[in-house]
This record gives structure tokens, sequence and C-alpha cells, in this order.
């Protein structure tokens, strides 16, 4: 629908598209980034932490990019086999990247002295990757 007379259907349906990708990103932000959750009483706090939080959002995606291109599939939070992954997926697998580095450099060199099994420790990071 659009209050242009003179705009082609295709046209209509081709803006309607571009818009839903932005819809898209704005839901996503507020479901895990929380852009409707802000306490702040000054409104210049507001004004800069929105573009904080959408650039926050733009750098998961490209960091998450970058993960996905690495590794053939990486571990997502459904428990079924998804065609696309969601920002969700994304955001845990960007996660488990920087929390399994971290992990493992305060682990102690000789791999007889681990408290707690390696394969045990990312399944651990696994799981609280994608609960948090």
């Amino acid at each position: 629908m659009s209050t242009n007379t003179e705009l082609e259907p295709t046209q209509i349906i081709a803006y309607f598209v571009r818009r839903w990708q932005i819809e898209v990103t704005f839901a996503e932000t507020r479901a895990h980034l929380g852009v409707e959750t802000q306490r702040q009483w000054n409104g210049n706090a507001i004004i800069r932490t929105t573009p904080s939080i959408l650039a926050l959002y733009s750098l998961v995606t490209l960091w998450a990019g970058n993960v996905l291109s690495q590794t053939r599939r990486p571990y997502a939070a459904a428990c079924y086999k998804k065609a696309d992954l969601t920002f969700t997926d994304a955001i845990g697998a960007v996660r488990l990247v920087l929390w399994s580095d971290d992990l493992y450099r305060h682990s102690p060199s000789n791999p007889q002295m681990h408290k707690i099994p390696p394969g045990r420790l990312q399944r651990m990071a696994q799981a609280l990757c994608f609960a948090a």
C-alpha cells in the first residue's frame, strides 16, 4: 500500500521488502540488545545509547559473519536444524569464540592438570553462550 499513486506495483513491493529488513533489525535489537529498556533520565543519554546499541548489533553481525566463514556449521541455539541462523545464534557464536579463547588462555599448559575435562568445558561454554 502506498500513498503515491504513480508508483508501479513492483516498486511498492520493492520498497516494502527494503523496509522489512529494517524492521527485522529493530525487532532483533529490541529483543536481544535492550533498545527499549533504557533507563536514562536525560534525553542526550538516549541519543548516545541507541546508536551505540545499533553499532553493537552491526559489530556482532559482522563478527558472526567472520566466524561463520571459518567454520562449517556453528553451534546453534535450537535443538533442531535450521536453514538460516538467527541473531541469537550469531551472538552465541561470537560469545563462544570470545569465551573459549579466554577459558583456554587461563588453563594450565599441562593437559594432565585439568580439573574439568576439555570436552566438558567446551560443552559448558556452548550451553552458557546461548543461555546468556
